[in-house]
């Protein structure tokens, strides 16, 4: 990288604390775009007081309860921490020794000073031509010589004055002309030394601003498409964009298909034999007193099929197709039947569970938190500790995100309000065909022990579950009957909104990094998304501070606050579709935190910024330990690891083409999705100190500000075409451990063309040293030439992703998703599939097919490789 040691010019003056503080937009009606409605109008609508639920059963706050709320919040304490902040930033920003803005004296002595700096810098420039231009001396001794003669006689100090200023603008002139400051002057933008802006941004987030965010964003429930979830982005996320300088904040409205529980609507019972008659509870206990009037949402499954069933109960371990298939080994028919499983293990993603359920034969599923998993078997349960209690039910969205991802209605297109394409819900790939309800193992406890004798005993310890009294049996026709009920209400245009704003860039403001966490929650959302939540708008407020004192990064920066991940990854996918050609264009790289922290075990995906996150972590000290993040991460061995699915990036990644990452601290199981999982559980547990929380936000920051700023954008080639031959060294060898019968499939063309990307990526980034070289050698100046090919280097690393999109195709079957590298795995919605068009067909055993998609995959790889060395 370029030596940023002193630079050649100097950086603008940082202005007073209160100065840069003091202007506080206190409307954003100005920002309304095209499809934005009127924040007044909305509130009016969704928000009004006394009004009843959104959907029977759910009474989310009124306006004045959830402002109070917010505001007590905000006030408790936080007045003063706020006034010792400011002043101890005034006096940081004094110790800085910067002339005050508004002071004429330092202004006319800056000036001097800067008029002073250019004349020695002109004169000190040693030009080829020098020794050809006359002295002045030379000039005053001959010029009345000359003018001999001549009746008037000229003012010699004046005429050789005028002399001077010609001469001055002629050499300036050869500058421009020779193109040495154009380059410097564009960077230079708004500049600020780039290591004290990381300086500054690390020491300024702050772990006690994190706590009062999560605080404020876990008052309520805030499911997608509710009062509690718009309240939210305009009371929350949208004023704190605004209050720190965000430029052209806006709510991006999309109308899409939910679902909501309704009260009564849900039943799990035993209705046969008589003497076995029972009904679940299903609802969880209440997290919080009654008395704190924070109200929890119902139980119930996102994107869940609406149906009354009843049959034999089953029970079929993790609900994997190996699970189904060992049940039909044993004789056991699944036909008509209505299965009960248990959450993560063999298959992790509730979705094919279902799925896997309904193509054995079933007509229902019940899903339930097993303590082995999640429970008092792993720890003490909340509220003593960390773990799920007996009565803790993970709800979540069951809709098929590994074969559509988005508005389920809307595949490959955005449900902007007006949109009226819209694909029926019957018969949709991306939701499920029976009804499925999760549950509390308290109430699963009841359903198991009803099997005792019927099927076949269970005597794998793998297959069984922790819950206690169970003798455990698989069930079989004659099992018990249960009955399923899952009554709800279904919107097919339910109105959701994204936030958004942007620091637009100096240099490149057209390109774009982008930002993003997710808002709404299943119920409280302590950890998931809360906690990423917290630390974005924190880092949001930093980053706002640098702006207003005059701070301008190299590219744009957007920030997106997005609605409805829950379900199926709505709000950003809708996003995507929208802008679908301008991000394949314009977007460089897309930075997401989901959960954010559940733990202190950093994790990451996304090899392509391995290095710059490297870097990064460097520079941040592990809370819990003497040593720097990186040293922790380097000294447990473990990469990056490619992107599957479960949050925001899936649509950047997979359908525009944009390098993604996402990352976090990870921890043991927590509540998930569960209304356990609100403030307290993080104060208690999760992170007490909120430590965690600030060093997340020191390394989001400090990679926003590389990506954003650096000269040459930090992604690193080389490291992800070293892990693309690993994929392919992968994907050979799964091919052979498939069915050694199977017929033979040649990967050559697809090693090749990964070979030839670890070539052509070196070269490539040859060019990052030769750069630094050139600039380090131009005493740090840049001319236009060479800033030229800077920002069309950069252009073509971050058009790299992109090229290996299959536009005109897409995935067989799911052509939605459109990179031949990345995508979620058909069966597994939260692993990435490396190559997942060539792995799909070898699952399906379709090897004609396979040796197509490998085929296709070499040509469009080789392709995206040759274009990087492209002039």
């Amino acid at each position: 990288m370029v030596d940023e040691k002193p630079n050649k010019y100097e950086f603008l003056p940082i202005p007073t604390y209160e100065e840069a503080t003091s202007s506080r937009p206190s409307s954003s009606n100005s920002h309304l775009g095209p499809e934005e409605v009127s924040h007044d109008a909305e509130r009016q609508g969704l928000l009004g007081r006394g009004q009843s639920g959104q959907f029977d059963g759910y009474q989310p706050p009124t306006v004045q309860s959830a402002r109070s709320s917010l505001d007590s919040r905000a006030s408790s304490g936080a007045i003063s921490h706020r006034s010792s902040v400011e002043a101890l930033q005034q006096r940081e920003i004094q110790q800085m020794e910067v002339e005050e803005p508004g002071d004429p004296n330092s202004r006319a002595q800056r000036f001097s000073k800067r008029l002073t700096s250019l004349t020695h810098s002109l004169s000190s420039i040693n030009l080829p031509f020098r020794q050809w231009l006359p002295s002045g001396q030379y000039m005053r001794a001959r010029i009345p010589s000359i003018l001999q003669g001549i009746r008037f006689q000229p003012n010699w100090i004046i005429v050789s004055r005028i002399f001077a200023v010609f001469l001055v603008l002629f050499i300036i002139w050869l500058f421009l002309v020779s193109g040495l400051f154009t380059g410097a002057s564009r960077r230079m933008g708004n500049r600020f030394d780039p290591d004290s802006l990381r300086k500054y941004v690390q020491a300024h987030i702050d772990a006690d601003n994190i706590r009062q965010n999560l605080q404020r964003a876990t008052q309520f429930d805030h499911i997608a498409g509710t009062k509690g979830d718009y309240f939210l982005a305009t009371e929350l996320v949208e004023k704190s964009f605004l209050q720190a300088g965000l430029e052209n904040v806006v709510l991006e409205r999309f109308d899409v298909y939910l679902n909501y529980p309704k009260q009564g609507g849900r039943r799990v019972a035993i209705i046969d034999p008589p003497e076995l008659a029972w009904e679940a509870k299903i609802e969880e206990e209440l997290a919080y007193p009654p008395e704190f009037e924070a109200q929890q949402t119902m139980v119930f499954h996102g994107h869940s099929k609406t149906g009354n069933v009843t049959g034999p109960l089953i029970y079929a371990n993790f609900g994997s197709r190996q699970d189904f298939q060992d049940l039909k080994d044993r004789g056991i028919d699944v036909k008509g039947s209505v299965v009960i499983v248990r959450y993560y293990g063999s298959q992790p993603d509730r979705s094919l569970k279902v799925k896997g359920a309904e193509l054995a034969g079933a007509v229902g599923c019940i899903i339930y938190s097993d303590p082995a998993e999640d429970g008092f078997i792993k720890g003490e349960p909340y509220p003593k500790g960390r773990f799920m209690p007996s009565d803790g039910v993970q709800r979540g969205s069951v809709a098929m995100s590994s074969w559509v991802v988005g508005d389920v209605l809307s595949p490959g297109f955005a449900s902007l309000p007006g949109e009226r394409r819209r694909d029926s819900k019957e018969n949709n790939p991306g939701l499920q065909n029976i009804p499925s309800i999760p549950l509390a193992w308290r109430d699963a406890q009841r359903l198991l022990q009803a099997l005792k004798g019927h099927g076949k005993k269970i005597e794998d310890s793998k297959a069984k579950g922790g819950i206690p009294e169970v003798e455990w049996w698989t069930g079989d026709s004659n099992s018990p009957t249960v009955h399923l009920m899952n009554d709800q209400i279904e919107k097919e245009r339910k109105g959701i909104y994204n936030v958004l704003g942007k620091i637009t860039g100096v240099e490149q403001p057209e390109k774009s990094i982008i930002v993003g966490n997710h808002r709404d929650a299943w119920c409280f959302g302590g950890a998931d998304p809360g906690s990423g939540t917290a630390i974005m708008l924190e880092v949001v407020r930093v980053l706002g501070d640098l702006r207003r004192a005059g701070w301008r990064p190299l590219r744009s920066i957007e920030f997106a606050s997005w609605d409805g991940e829950e379900y199926n990854m709505i709000g950003s996918t809708e996003h995507v579709e929208a802008r679908i050609t301008d991000l394949r264009r314009d977007a460089l790289a897309y930075l997401n935190v989901d959960v954010a922290v559940t733990g202190t075990e950093f994790e990451a995906g996304g090899p392509i910024f391995e290095q710059a996150l490297k870097r990064v972590l460097d520079r941040v000290p592990d809370p819990n330990g003497n040593r720097t993040l990186k040293e922790v991460w380097e000294a447990k061995k473990t990469g990056m690891d490619g992107l599957g699915s479960g949050s925001d990036f899936v649509a950047f990644l997979d359908l525009a083409g944009t390098s993604s990452l996402d990352m976090g601290f990870k921890g043991a199981a927590f509540p998930y999705h569960s209304c356990y999982d609100n403030f307290d559980w993080m104060a208690k547990f999760g992170d007490p100190g909120f430590q965690y929380h600030q060093a997340l936000g020191q390394i989001w920051a400090l990679l926003i500000l590389d990506m954003a700023d650096r000269p040459l954008l930090p992604l690193n080639l080389s490291v992800y075409a070293g892990e693309v031959t690993k994929y392919v060294n992968d994907l050979e060898t799964n091919a052979q451990s498939k069915n050694p019968k199977a017929p033979h499939i040649d990967f050559r063309s697809l090693r090749d063309a990964a070979n030839q990307f670890v070539v052509n990526a070196r070269i490539f980034e040859d060019w990052r040293t030769a750069w630094s070289n050139a600039v380090y050698e131009s005493r740090g100046f840049e001319s236009t030439s060479l800033s030229n090919q800077r920002i069309h280097h950069n252009n073509k690393m971050a058009d790299f992703e992109t090229d290996l999109l299959d536009i005109d195709g897409g995935l067989p079957g799911r052509e939605q998703f459109k990179h031949i590298i990345y995508a979620p795995q058909l069966w597994n919605n939260y692993g990435a599939a490396y190559f997942p068009g060539v792995r799909d067909a070898m699952e399906e055993g379709e090897w004609e097919l396979a040796q197509k998609q490998v085929d296709k995959a070499a040509r469009i790889l080789d392709s995206a490789a040759k274009k990087l060395l492209s002039t």
